[in-house]
């Protein structure tokens, strides 16, 4: 009888030597391939001092080693990652046996620590004899070779704590772990993959799964997509909330109506447990920039660049990789990548678009206003921006990438001109669509806009783009989370003063303090606006989302354009920008 999750997550409390200069940070699984490797295994996270990384890796390795082949795991890897203040090491293990990956790890910690620290381990024997124990308590061995028929028949399978899954959407079929059935007694005839995109970056992930699924919808396609914000089949959205892990794709792929997939993968979900499939059909990296660094050992944006395009080990052999030639942490990154890789770019002379053009290799570009895409062996022109409601005319540049992304993807997954170009011409930067996402709303002859940028790289793009609008006076609502530094607060701000506002209201966000004192970040972002030429008088302060949200449409007047960039009680701030527009029509 195989036991469950819950009998076994707890069933071993590995001791951790307690210590300033070897801190234990975390152990987790790895459900998927991810920044690491391919495999599923564990992994743990150290912070090191006053030891040298590579002294305490070679010693970990060593270790480790051992111990695998004395539980009987002598074909499993390992792998170490070092970073600045310390060092990560994965093991790789079945995937029956991820709780006792976890488990083995954190004992070879325990093992090299002690040595390194000069103190007594626990009793290496009775250890061993554990790890054996439960390893043979959660081996689940119809599972594994379930597995192994699965990958000869070429489909997708998916498994988690509950459940397992065969194939995806229209031809999936799903069993409780405990109860999988034999290989030889399922009907493989009526199992199948369905086309799946992986989506990641650090700015227009969101928008371009709502893009490239309104494409799939416009081709006829029963599309899903899973995101930061929902996750939805068709007209359904199953869920709110942030399903961007493998948790959203594995509810998404198991839903028998689903044609078609697009997965927004975000870095925590990739670090944490890996990617969610093993066979997607095409993968996009919109952009790399500077969020949520000092996390799970990456550090600089330049580790961040290799956790994103670690979407490519779950492209399935004929998979298209599709990148922003216009990123040069991306073409960097990309050098150490082998995949039949689809470059876009605004630049119709960048190098790689150059490149690809010559050796016949998938690619797209922008020339004058027409996006163009080239097939390995003739050019095909796309669509007019103009005809493209989210580029705003060729205003929001960052748009255009997004839509050359969303055009490389569709043509990828099979998807036809005629759709394209529907899905591009269709889908605009409403409500509706795109929430959240540059929304314009008139009212009393104003233009308002709302987004719900939250880093520097995001929010310079969308002010950078309406700055550009023609206007009268120009109000700006912004604030941020508490867990922000001064500089970087100060730096988002910067990067709003491309819209030219002349008047800002800093607004407070109560629920995002995060350990600030109520009024701290007002007086940062008017700081900041004084210094970027505004006059103490052009500042205002507002106690919450909704204050601002009132005190920008009490002071807005025919011409004016308005920006406010939503962080909390977004519901709210749609519902006063109601209210104000049915009042406006009446």
């Amino acid at each position: 009888m195989v036991a469950s999750w819950e009998e076994i997550e707890n069933a071993l409390e590995i001791r951790i030597p307690e210590s300033d200069d070897l801190i234990f940070e975390e152990s987790r699984r790895l459900t998927g391939p991810g920044l690491l490797w391919n495999y599923p295994g564990a992994v743990v996270d150290i912070l090191i001092n006053n030891f040298e990384i590579s002294h305490v890796t070679n010693t970990w390795q060593e270790i480790t080693r051992y111990l695998l082949d004395d539980i009987g795991w002598s074909k499993q890897h390992i792998i170490v990652r070092h970073y600045d203040g310390g060092a990560s090491l994965a093991i790789s293990a079945p995937m029956d046996a991820l709780y006792s990956a976890v488990f083995a790890v954190e004992t070879s910690w325990q093992l090299c620590a002690s040595k390194l620290l000069d103190q007594k381990p626990d009793s290496y024997e009775t250890m061993v004899n554990d790890l054996k124990a439960i390893i043979a308590k959660e081996a689940n061995p119809t599972l594994i070779d379930l597995m192994k028929v699965a990958g000869d028949h070429g489909i997708d399978i998916i498994s988690d704590d509950d459940d397992v899954s065969i194939g995806h959407g229209t031809g999936s079929k799903v069993w409780p772990v405990l109860n999988v059935p034999a290989a030889s007694d399922i009907n493989w005839v009526e199992l199948h993959d369905v086309p799946v995109a992986l989506i990641t970056g650090t700015n227009g992930k969101t928008s371009s799964v709502r893009l490239s699924s309104a494409i799939a919808r416009a081709a006829g396609k029963v599309a899903g997509l899973t995101s930061t914000d929902f996750i939805r089949v068709g007209d359904d959205i199953l869920d709110h909330g942030d399903y961007s892990g493998p948790g959203g794709a594995r509810m998404l792929l198991r839903d028998k109506r689903l044609e078609i997939a697009f997965l927004e993968v975000a870095r925590g979900g990739i670090l944490r447990r890996g990617l969610p499939i093993r066979r997607a059909r095409a993968a996009l990296v919109t952009n790399v920039a500077a969020d949520h660094l000092g996390q799970y050992g990456i550090n600089t944006v330049e580790e961040l660049a290799g956790v994103k395009l670690s979407v490519h080990r779950a492209l399935s052999d004929d998979g298209v990789f599709v990148l922003n030639a216009d990123d040069d942490l991306i073409i960097q990154e990309a050098t150490n990548i082998d995949a039949n890789i689809c470059w876009f770019s605004l630049d119709e002379n960048s190098p790689q678009i150059s490149e690809a053009k010559s050796n016949g290799k998938l690619c797209a570009w922008m020339t004058g206003n027409t996006l163009i895409y080239f097939d390995g062996k003739a050019e095909i022109s796309v669509i007019d921006i103009h005809d493209i409601p989210l580029a705003m005319g060729g205003a929001a540049l960052y748009n255009v990438r997004n839509a050359l992304g969303a055009l490389c993807l569709a043509f990828a997954m099979g998807t036809d001109l005629k759709a394209i170009r529907m899905g591009l011409s269709e889908f605009k930067s409403s409500p509706k669509d795109n929430p959240g996402r540059c929304n314009e709303f008139h009212i009393n002859g104003a233009r308002v806009f709302v987004d719900f940028a939250h880093n520097p790289h995001s929010i310079e793009a969308v002010t950078t783009a309406l700055g550009n609008l023609a206007g009268n006076r120009r109000f700006l609502m912004v604030g941020h989370a508490g867990d922000r530094s001064d500089d970087d607060i100060k730096e988002l701000v910067r990067g709003a003063f491309g819209f030219r506002p002349d008047y800002v209201i800093a607004n407070e966000n109560p629920t995002y303090l995060r350990g600030r004192e109520l009024g701290e970040i007002p007086d940062l972002v008017r700081e900041e606006c004084i210094s970027q030429g505004l006059s103490d008088s052009d500042v205002l302060y507002a106690d919450d989302t909704a204050d601002g949200v009132r005190k920008v449409l009490n002071g807005i007047r025919e011409g004016d354009i308005a920006l406010m960039l939503v962080l909390a009680d977004r519901d709210k701030a749609f519902q006063l920008i109601d209210e104000a527009t049915k009042k406006g029509e009446a």
